[in-house]
């Protein structure tokens, strides 16, 4: 059976796959720098800062991500805001980012030994002193697979977008779909190419777990 399925097509959907990456790092890079404030607030002395940032996790991770793409991209107009779907998607998928990561980061700083944090006291390091040359670089080895994992879900995710207009793989995917109407051979490219996206950070992620773990074990080897 013939298929009017040709290169512009194809072409025309690695656009909306290289959108979708962009808005990926972009989620990334920014959720990343605020998840890790996020993170910090959230293991601070300071009880306050504390509460407030579980309370901005607990309000992110309670609200779906496509509320929030039309929040920001909808909602703000109305106070005069207008921003592009870019924009809005990438402000949305980077709190939505940031709420997830933090509490990753969170995990894996607090999962760092507890005697760890008394030998830096012991030491007489500041408390900063302590985050950045005990705790952090002990945690970042504990955080690196889930965080590689998680990229998953952001690619998967920038899908969303397309509901305030932005042109990603999905969005791609449906409008060449409505020019041909075959829906079996548009969406199982879409399915590829996101598959191309993803497979890699999934094998990076079993890389790096397989790797941490072995490199753990000859740590605690006995001499």
């Amino acid at each position: 059976m013939s298929s009017a399925f040709n290169a512009n097509h194809l072409v025309f959907l690695l656009q909306g796959a290289k959108w979708t990456l962009v808005l990926s790092l972009i989620a990334f890079v920014g959720g990343g720098f605020l998840g890790f404030i996020v993170a910090l607030c959230r293991v601070s002395p300071v009880r306050p800062v504390r509460w407030l940032s579980m309370a901005y996790v607990q309000l992110v991770q309670g609200t779906p991500l496509l509320i929030l793409m039309f929040l920001a991209y909808f909602g703000l107009s109305i106070i005069g805001l207008s921003l592009s779907a870019l924009v809005a998607a990438g402000i949305s998928m980077t709190i939505y980012v940031s709420a997830y990561i933090g509490e990753i980061w969170r995990g894996c700083i607090q999962a760092v030994p507890r005697t760890q944090w008394e030998a830096a006291e012991c030491l007489a390091l500041s408390r900063v002193q302590r985050m950045g040359l005990v705790v952090l670089p002990q945690a970042l080895r504990i955080a690196t697979p889930p965080t590689v994992g998680f990229m998953v879900q952001i690619v998967k995710n920038t899908s969303l977008a397309s509901v305030v207009g932005f042109v990603e793989l999905a969005r791609a995917g449906q409008v060449v779909n409505n020019s041909l109407f075959e829906p079996f051979v548009v969406y199982m490219l879409v399915a590829g190419l996101y598959f191309m996206l993803c497979f890699p950070l999934s094998w990076w992620s079993r890389q790096l777990e397989r790797r941490l773990l072995v490199a753990h074990r000859v740590e605690v080897a006995p001499a």
